[in-house]
């Protein structure tokens, strides 16, 4: 974990692209920056551990193969206690604040209620972060020089890889804590493919992902108890070209959730990602066969 920088960031996120260019295959790592500002944690109640609670730990170097298949890497660096751009832009909690919340803050989502909204008033286990109430104008400057900023670049580059291709695919990559699958499961799951129950992405990608990991030895379920964020509702637009789902690894099967340190599986799942993301692309090269061919 790094400590240190300003509340700005430099930079906030990362943009790693083949050498061809932006690839119609983008994925992305929205939680698990660990970039942690000194004034955040002087700010908080919590020790730096807990404060990890919310972080995807480590899931941009589990996926980071992705890059060897030729597609397009985001990572966020800044954490997910700090500011969740799988939110709203403007999902708040009026308890957390010293003024009034402004009419257009959206104050009554399930996600606000439970304390994860943009600017988050818990971590992961339901601990509260800060020692006392902030400045409203703390959650506007994170919303503004990092959410912001973040969408902002996810959007242009699915715009890019749409005009180029006619297609674009965006993978949001998240772990998940094994207690969330095994009180709504009766069987072990190692992954949740979310595609908002067909809504965000075409049935034949998900299909194919699903296969990919089955055949890794991965027990696989869809849309429950994760159907995908406001990151995979908001950028899947099929009916345009654009499609987008959302993966959630079983953290159990690569990390010790309550030191937050790797388990030796943890290069075996790295590999098999990497292949199912080869597979993949793969995959979308035969799809978008077509839109090259009559651009062409």
């Amino acid at each position: 974990m790094t400590t240190g920088f300003d509340a700005h960031f430099d930079p906030p996120f990362r943009i790693l692209n083949p050498k061809s260019g932006p690839s119609a295959l983008l994925f992305n790592s929205p939680h698990s920056g660990r970039v942690y500002p000194e004034s955040f944690l002087n700010a908080s109640r919590l020790d730096p551990l807990a404060l990890r609670r919310s972080e995807d730990m480590d899931v941009d170097h589990l996926f980071s193969d992705v890059i060897e298949a030729g597609a397009s890497f985001m990572c966020v660096e800044f954490p997910r206690a700090f500011c969740d751009v799988n939110r709203e832009p403007y999902e708040l909690d009026p308890k957390m604040f010293s003024e009034r919340l402004p009419p257009y803050v959206n104050s009554s989502s399930l996600r606000v209620a439970s304390g994860l909204g943009t600017v988050p008033r818990t971590v992961g286990d339901g601990q509260e972060i800060y020692k006392g109430t902030l400045p409203l104008a703390e959650a506007f400057d994170r919303i503004e020089w990092l959410y912001k900023p973040y969408h902002r670049a996810l959007a242009r580059q699915l715009t890019t890889a749409h005009r180029r291709y006619g297609f674009a695919l965006l993978i949001d990559c998240h772990s998940m804590p094994s207690a969330a699958v095994t009180r709504s499961e009766s069987y072990r799951c190692d992954v949740v493919i979310g595609d908002r129950f067909g809504s965000s992405c075409d049935a034949d990608i998900t299909d194919r992902i699903e296969a990919s990991l089955r055949a890794s030895g991965y027990q696989v379920a869809r849309n429950r108890p994760y159907a995908g964020g406001f990151i995979t509702e908001h950028h899947g637009a099929p009916g345009n070209g654009v499609h987008a789902l959302q993966i959630e690894v079983n953290r159990s099967l690569y990390m010790d959730e309550r030191r937050m340190t790797r388990l030796p599986h943890f290069e075996q799942l790295k590999q098999d990602l990497g292949a199912m993301a080869h597979d993949l692309a793969l995959f979308v090269e035969d799809f978008i066969r077509p839109e090259r061919l009559a651009a062409e």
